[in-house]
C-alpha cells in the first residue's frame, strides 16, 4: 500500500497511543443492530491490528443503547484477560455492578462540561453528577479495576455554545480528584479548533494538570480533527480517541457526526515518524469489511482511498 513520506519533527512525541473507541462509541451510533458475533470479531481483528486498547462495549440500559444491549454476552466472548486491555463504559453503580460480574478490569465513565448536557444525558446536574460518579469510582478502584473518565461538550454545546475552559478544567480536575486515571477531553460536536485545542491543554497544565493526564477525542464534524490532533501532539498529548472506519458520533447530541477515524490518525502520525503500533493494512482491511457488514461507507478518508 501506499505510505506517506516519513518527516520527523523532534518537538513532537515520539511515540502516542491509540485508543480505539469503534466497537463502543461507534456502534452506539449505527440505526442497525450488529450482530454479536460480528462485535466479537471486530473486536479480535482490532486487537490483531495492533490496537494497544480496544474500549468493547456499554453497560448502559438496553432502553437507552440498545445497539449495546448485549454487551455481558459480548464480554463473555473476549480475552478480557489479555495483554490488550478491553474498557467498557459504565453510566452508574448499576452499570457497575453488571461490569463487575463479567469481570472486566478497565471501565470508563462518561461526564459533562456543561450543565445542559448533564440533565439531558446524565438526568443530572453539573454538581449533582460528581456524587453521582463518587461511589462508581471508589468500588472500582476497590476491586482493582481502572477507571478512565471521558469529559463530554469540552469545546462548545449546542444548547449552550461556548464553553468556558476553566469550567472544563474545572470538571476534569473533580474527577481525577475521585480517583480516575485518566481524561478524556471530548469535542463532542467537532466545533474545535487548534488554537482552542492548544489553550485547554495549557490552562490544564497551569492548574496542575500534566498531559500525562490527559487524553483527546475529536469528532470531525467540520473536518477539524486532524488538526486537533496535530495541535494536541504540539501541546504534548500523547493519547487519542480514535474510531476505525471514522465510525460514531453521539446519540445524545444531534449535531455530533463521526469520530477521529483511526486510519486517519495512523496515516499523519506515519508521516510524522511518530510511534504507534497498528498494522495500517489490516486495520484497513478490518474497517473495509465493517463497512460491507454495516452496508455503509466508511467515513475515513484513508480506508476510501487505500481500499
Amino acid at each position: 500500500m501506499t505510505r506517506p513520506m516519513v518527516v520527523r519533527d523532534p518537538a513532537l512525541p515520539e511515540s502516542v497511543t491509540i485508543y480505539e473507541v469503534g466497537p463502543r462509541d461507534g456502534l452506539q451510533n449505527e440505526s442497525a443492530i450488529v450482530p454479536l458475533d460480528v462485535k466479537a470479531e471486530f473486536v479480535r481483528r482490532l486487537i490483531a491490528a495492533g490496537l494497544p486498547i480496544v474500549e468493547a462495549t456499554s453497560f448502559v440500559h438496553p432502553k437507552w443503547v440498545p445497539q449495546l444491549a448485549d454487551a455481558a454476552d459480548l464480554v463473555a466472548r473476549l480475552p478480557m484477560d489479555g495483554p490488550v486491555p478491553l474498557p467498557v463504559l459504565v453510566p452508574n453503580e448499576r452499570g457497575l455492578d453488571r461490569a463487575l460480574e463479567t469481570g472486566v478490569r478497565h471501565i470508563a465513565i462518561f461526564a459533562s462540561a456543561t450543565e445542559t448536557f448533564a440533565r439531558k444525558n446524565l438526568n443530572s446536574t453539573l454538581e449533582e453528577q460528581f456524587a453521582m460518579f463518587e461511589p462508581v469510582v471508589a468500588r472500582a478502584r476497590a476491586a482493582g479495576v481502572d477507571v478512565r473518565a471521558y469529559v463530554s461538550m469540552c469545546f462548545g454545546d449546542p444548547w449552550e455554545g461556548a464553553v468556558p475552559v476553566e469550567q472544563v478544567v474545572s470538571t476534569g480536575r473533580r474527577l481525577l480528584d475521585l480517583g480516575a486515571s485518566q481524561l478524556s477531553i471530548g469535542d463532542t460536536i467537532g466545533v474545535a479548533t487548534a488554537a482552542h485545542v492548544q489553550e485547554l491543554v495549557r490552562q490544564f497544565e497551569a492548574a496542575g494538570t500534566g498531559t500525562q493526564w490527559l487524553a483527546m477525542h475529536f469528532h470531525d464534524t467540520y473536518g477539524q480533527a486532524l488538526a486537533n490532533a496535530h495541535a494536541a501532539l504540539q501541546a504534548g498529548i500523547t493519547t487519542f480517541d480514535a474510531s476505525a472506519g471514522g465510525l460514531g458520533g453521539c446519540p445524545y447530541a444531534e449535531s455530533a457526526t463521526g469520530n477521529l477515524a483511526t486510519e486517519d490518525l495512523v496515516w499523519m502520525l506515519d508521516g510524522l515518524g511518530i510511534a504507534h503500533g497498528v498494522d495500517l493494512d489490516a486495520l484497513v482491511q478490518t474497517s473495509t469489511w465493517m463497512s460491507t457488514v454495516l452496508g455503509k461507507e466508511p467515513a475515513s478518508a484513508v480506508v476510501r482511498a487505500l481500499a
